[in-house]
């Protein structure tokens, strides 16, 4: 496994792990199959895994700490606040807003570092940035949180480009996670890419097969749970979904022509946009994570490249990534 840089402050594997399906959003899970996914990453030489304080919420925080822990001096855990949970709520209805006041910020790294069995966090984000709370006095939180010894380093999430500049003049960002993937170019077209590697900032891409659509898994809106996240999404409905079929057939039919899957072409092409992104696909089964890992090592010539960039333009995607009020919270 290559390694990859994220800011000046962590080496990582030029792929990390995305845990949240192993505990929440997409229906149910099996925890047998979490653990050995991230044993079996480890093996594989991923060294960097993504939690949340919300993924659950906490319990996401717990499996990561009590899995990785006989190694945790040699991976790399990014974890995240911002959210405001109301634990009397019932599951699926406790995340009630935002919150990224610096006793807020400071409070969740706390009980992070508790759930997560260690005492520091590597890369600490912001999960989406509250408009209440000026980006300044969050990342001064962040940053007291770095001279304690608590954090290593800070990152923001689905953040805009003006943010992060301002972000950065308080304390340095080491990475800026955002979704992105073949059919999810928002950080191209809003200067998010320009301005990470204007500042030696790494990205961070989730969701680089497209919430699982890009791996060919689903084939129908219909194969989904009724309390996986993803039926709410617009992309998702079935009108929306069976157009979008028929551009994840091409990128099969590609995938087929060059001897890898699917799932395989899409992160390998994240991969090549540059060497300052870092993709951390989800994977719930050690077949899955076998597969992705395997993306690392394959090659795309430029007119590749340009030949799936391409195909599957989101231009021709129907549907929006989240819902309009969800869309309200990022690139602020």
């Amino acid at each position: 496994m290559e390694h990859r840089k994220l800011g000046t402050e962590l080496t990582v594997s030029a792929l990390g792990l995305g845990c949240m399906g192993m505990t929440y959003a997409y229906g149910s899970s099996d925890e047998a199959q979490s653990v050995a996914t991230l044993e079996r990453a480890v093996d594989l030489g991923v060294t960097f895994f993504d939690t949340a304080e919300m993924y659950g919420p906490f319990t996401n925080e717990v499996l990561l700490g009590r899995v990785l822990k006989p190694v945790r001096d040699r991976i790399v855990i990014a974890t995240k606040f911002g959210f405001k949970i109301d634990e009397s709520l019932p599951h699926g209805q406790n995340i009630v807003g935002l919150d990224s006041r610096p006793e807020h910020v400071k409070a969740v790294a706390e009980a992070s570092l508790k759930r997560l069995g260690t005492d520091v966090i590597d890369l600490y984000y912001q999960h989406r940035v509250d408009p209440a709370v000026p980006i300044e006095e969050t990342v001064g939180a962040m940053a007291d949180l770095v001279r304690e010894g608590k954090v290593r380093a800070i990152g923001l999430s689905e953040a805009g480009a003006a943010t992060i500049r301002r972000a950065h003049a308080i304390h340095p960002i080491a990475a800026v996670q955002s979704e992105y993937s073949l059919w999810s170019r928002d950080p191209e077209e809003n200067g998010v890419f320009e301005t990470c590697r204007a500042l030696g900032i790494g990205f961070v891409p989730y969701s680089p097969l497209g919430r699982g659509m890009l791996a060919g898994g689903i084939r129908a809106a219909g194969d989904l749970a009724a309390d996986d996240f993803r039926s709410t999404l617009p992309r998702f409905q079935p009108e929306a979904f069976e157009a979008n079929a028929a551009l994840i057939a091409m990128l099969e039919a590609m995938a087929a022509e060059k001897g890898v899957t699917a799932a395989q072409l899409a992160i390998a092409w994240v991969l090549h946009q540059g060497d300052f992104i870092v993709p951390i696909p989800g994977a719930r089964k050690v077949a899955h994570l076998e597969q992705n890992t395997a993306a690392a090592s394959i090659r795309l010539s430029p007119p590749e490249v340009s030949a799936l960039g391409e195909m599957l333009n989101p231009q021709k995607v129907q549907g929006k990534r989240y819902s309009e009020a969800s869309l309200a919270m990022t690139n602020l």
